[in-house]
């Protein structure tokens, strides 16, 4: 009796435990449902509201003389609550309507379901099922809604472009992907966001505050109106308004003159490190970049061999060549290793020293600063280099005079990223003394590194930082971060953009290489500039490439009160003055004066129509 006594009370305790078991797993299913899960709050939520957002207009963008260069245009998406669509939609009738196939219909439906695609979905929230109707589309789909339960419309802006022109500067608006949801919880599948350029840069600016439209239904979802009279809803807040340092007229020529060539032309105001143009040729007419044709255009661009949505501007990286000298010329006289009147260094037909020689054209000999910028002559500023390179009086070792070199450059802007307020901004390259170090296990002299010296060999610079050079020579020592948002509508410019940053060179050194780049105007490499009318200050470069060289030109204008800096840069374009001197001589002009003249007007046209033929390596 006493061991069934006991099996009775086991069993009891058993039982017991396993019904308190069974409690708590209620209990704690019941907490997740009702406290943790909010299902049914969305559930009843979506049975007795339906909250509308409202987009706000996108800010529009305006060049610097007023010219509206982005607007907004309505356009409308349709949106679908799964909850109330499923079982009750007439397929075909709703394909028709909206002009899509039943696969293409099944596709989206599947998408939207699909939590890799679209991580904030939810059976009881709207979704975005097709993006950007256009007002024709959209009143043919408005007369049927009613036959649609669980679909909407809602009112978007789509982005228009009045100009083909500058479409690396303004970029772009599309959909948001996972990755811009995840960084930003302000997005929401199907929203919008700036993808390149300015649109991306500035998209915080540019996108506003949404608002939202609280309407109440009825028991059959029926919508009633405003929930307490509108009392919750929240009115949207349009994007603050961009002026742009762009002049639409100057970035018009410089894409004319691009035309059929790879490169860069880059103009800066010294005054202020506004960017006046920035041309990236290949480019292609920001207008195919809208609608819902975008992502097939994108497609498109990105296989073009010719690569039109590189900003070579500000991602190309090319040898400078000869406008790298000026940059040496400051260093040298700077440091003392030359004085501007000396004539010490000879050139007869290039550098020779030690067997090594570096060529150049025929010219005078020797020659002091002024007359070796304005010659371009590649010994004098080969004999400067090697001459800083082997004082062990100033330096104690190669690796310290080296290093002092790189100082100078990075004042002056090389090296890193300038900070242009465009996203994709690459650094060039300037050598240091661990980088040659490494290349040559420490053995090395100015003699191995003496390319440098003319803008060759290791170093490479973009075509932002190029003009940023010559605004620097035309301040005489100074820059401001280069630019192209001028103002924000009712912000401050930022603060990075308004401060000066002054280089190694002292201004003496900066005086004698104005009068080198003056010097060059009035009768040197620069010498077709030379028109008169407009004090133009400049230098030339031939970039030495393994197929026909790059022609660069890179100079500031008036001499005495610069308004514009200039960079060009044209691949495979040769020497300096074919290409380089008279595509920046005709945007000097363009800009100094408004206008091209009649006989400047045809020698445009000419370049326009001329054509580079161009291989695989450059493409």
């Amino acid at each position: 009796m006493k061991g069934e006594n006991n099996n009775l009370e086991n069993r009891k305790y058993v039982i017991g435990g396993v019904a308190i078991v069974i409690i708590v797993i209620y209990l704690i299913r019941l907490f997740t449902l009702q406290i943790l899960s909010d299902d049914y709050k969305k559930n009843a939520d979506s049975n007795a509201f339906l909250k509308k957002v409202e987009f706000p207009a996108r800010g529009v963008i305006r060049d610097r003389n007023n010219e509206l260069l982005v607007y907004n245009q309505h356009a409308y998406d349709i949106m679908v609550v799964m909850n109330e669509a499923s079982g009750r939609l007439d397929t075909m009738e709703f394909c028709n309507a909206i002009g899509i196939t039943k696969d293409e219909f099944i596709k989206r439906m599947d998408d939207i379901k699909d939590r890799s695609k679209n991580p904030g979905y939810s059976r009881f929230t709207q979704q975005l099922f097709i993006s950007q109707l256009s007002e024709s589309d959209f009143s043919i789909f408005q007369e049927k809604m009613y036959r649609f339960p669980g679909f909407y419309v809602q009112r978007r802006s789509l982005r228009q472009y009045v100009y083909p022109y500058a479409a690396h500067v303004l970029g772009d608006v599309a959909e948001v992907s996972p990755s811009d949801i995840e960084d930003d919880d302000y997005y929401q599948p199907g929203d919008y966001i700036g993808k390149l350029g300015v649109e991306r840069s500035y998209e915080k600016e540019l996108r506003g505050e949404k608002g939202v439209q609280i309407m109440l239904r009825d028991a059959h979802g029926r919508v009633q109106g405003s929930y307490q009279n509108g009392a919750l809803d929240r009115k949207p807040v349009a994007g603050k308004d961009l002026t742009l340092s762009i002049d639409v007229k100057l970035q018009a020529l410089g894409e004319r003159l691009l035309q059929g060539k790879i490169g860069s032309i880059v103009a800066i105001e010294p005054s202020t490190g506004e960017v006046l143009c920035m041309v990236s040729s290949p480019t292609y007419d920001p207008r195919l970049m809208i609608g819902r044709q975008r992502g097939k255009m994108h497609r498109m661009l990105q296989k073009d061999q010719w690569k039109p949505l590189l900003n070579r501007s500000i991602m190309g990286q090319y040898p400078p060549g000869s406008t790298f000298k000026t940059s040496q010329g400051l260093t040298y006289m700077t440091e003392g290793i030359i004085s501007p009147t000396q004539t010490a260094f000879p050139c007869h037909r290039g550098f020779y020293h030690r067997g090594l020689h570096v060529g150049c054209h025929g010219h005078a000999s020797p020659l002091s600063l002024v007359p070796a910028i304005s010659t371009s002559c590649n010994g004098y500023f080969c004999w400067g280099l090697y001459y800083m390179m082997s004082n062990r009086k100033k330096y104690k070792t190669v690796q310290d005079a080296m290093n002092t070199w790189r100082d100078y450059m990075v004042s002056m802007g090389f090296g890193y990223k300038l900070g242009v307020d465009l996203p994709g901004e690459k650094r060039g390259l300037i050598p240091n003394a661990e980088f040659y170090d490494n290349a040559y296990k420490g053995s090395w002299n100015g003699l191995t590194i003496i390319s440098i010296s003319i803008g060759q060999g290791e170093v490479n610079l973009t075509p932002l930082q190029i003009a940023n050079l010559g605004a620097t020579i035309a301040n005489r020592g100074y820059y401001y971060t280069p630019h192209v948002v001028r103002k924000v509508q009712g912000e401050p410019l930022r603060k990075e953009f308004t401060e000066r940053h002054y280089t190694k060179a002292n201004r003496r050194a900066y005086d004698y290489v104005v009068q080198g780049m003056r010097a060059s105007v009035l009768g040197g490499t620069c010498k077709h500039l030379n028109r008169g009318d407009i004090i133009i200050c400049g230098k030339t470069g031939t970039a030495q490439n393994r197929g026909q060289d790059h022609s660069v030109f890179m100079g500031f204008a008036p001499m005495d009160n610069p308004k514009i800096a200039i960079a060009v840069y044209v691949e495979n374009g040769g020497f300096g003055a074919d290409y380089g001197v008279p595509i920046g001589g005709l945007m000097i002009e363009q800009y100094i004066h408004g206008k091209l003249s009649a006989a400047s007007e045809k020698r445009a046209s000419d370049f326009q129509h001329r054509r580079i033929a161009y291989g695989k390596a450059n493409r």
